[in-house]
């Protein structure tokens, strides 16, 4: 059968998906390794999160003029600046102050197939194909490999940690799948999300939360002033969103899980983290699992007790 020009479409917008996707695989890859090197800095979150904002706002403000009418009365658009953008970087940022790079990248993006195929289940009444679930559960099997030399070595500290990279997963999901369902175009949601969470904390920041800007050296603070304001929140949301668009949030997701091998293998020359035989399993059954888990053709089947 002769393809048809939906079928060359079609084919076009899963490869600029594909290729968003990689670009956000990378970009995550560092969020991971700058957000520890941060961390293990003296910069508190609230200044990583300060310094990410400022320069993300200073390149997007000339921007903010060509938002859509009424961008900034809408409380959809508020929500996700709450979410994606406040409550994900306060928790993402102060998780990493206490747990190791490898722990990031297993709780933030490794888990994030689970929690966007529940977010979708909840919110959707949509349950996951047996493929996608074949998938999850080699995602699963290779994230809890990568986990491994870590279950003997936690702290209460790292504990503590932990948690906030957990909730901070949780808030990604959520935002995910809600950027997804309103059908905000990436560029619109790229500005309204990084000037309105500077809207809403560098006020706050300024006036009350604790700082460690002057004792930290100025490579640092460019390091993660770039890094953070340019590729975390521009670049990456850009790329992220546009994989989310064309390719949906749960095959995105799933392709973002190898995000925790990559960290966990980069992290051995730049931060001294071991390499291990378990995060080498980790490796081939993530891989293994998000190319099943983000195969073409539907993902999702309708649960017959949705209330839609």
């Amino acid at each position: 059968m002769p393809a048809t020009p939906e079928t060359h479409k079609h084919a076009r917008e899963q490869l600029t998906g594909y290729l968003a996707a990689g670009a956000t695989l990378l970009i995550w890859t560092g969020f991971v390794l700058v957000s520890r090197l941060g961390g293990k800095s003296a910069l508190t979150p609230y200044d990583i999160l300060a310094l990410r904002l400022i320069t993300a706002s200073l390149v997007l403000l000339p921007f903010a003029g060509s938002l859509p009418d009424g961008a900034w009365r809408d409380l959809r658009l508020w929500s996700l600046a709450l979410i994606g953008g406040l409550l994900f970087g306060l928790l993402a940022y102060g998780g990493f102050k206490f747990a190791p790079a490898a722990h990031g990248g297993i709780l933030l993006s490794g888990l994030q197939p689970f929690f966007i195929t529940a977010v979708v289940w909840w919110l959707a009444g949509t349950r996951p194909t047996r493929l996608r679930r074949l998938g999850l559960a080699a995602i699963a099997i290779g994230v809890v490999c990568a986990a491994m030399p870590y279950f003997t070595h936690w702290s209460s500290g790292s504990l503590f940690g932990d948690a906030l990279l957990i909730l901070s997963s949780v808030a990604w999901a959520f935002y995910s799948v809600l950027a997804k369902r309103w059908g905000f175009s990436a560029w619109t949601l790229t500005r309204a999300v990084a000037l309105g969470t500077a809207v809403l904390y560098l006020p706050i920041y300024a006036l009350w939360l604790p700082k460690q800007l002057a004792v930290t050296p100025l490579s640092m603070l460019l390091m993660q002033g770039v890094f953070q304001g340019i590729g975390a929140t521009i670049l990456a949301m850009l790329f992220f969103l546009k994989a989310v668009a064309n390719l949906g949030p749960e095959r995105t997701a799933a392709l973002l899980a190898l995000v925790p091998v990559a960290a966990g293998v980069l992290a051995v020359p730049l931060l001294h983290e071991p390499l291990t035989g378990w995060l080498m399993s980790g490796l081939v059954f993530v891989s293994l699992g998000a190319f099943i888990a983000s195969r073409p053709g539907p993902t999702l089947i309708r649960s017959a007790t949705c209330p839609t």
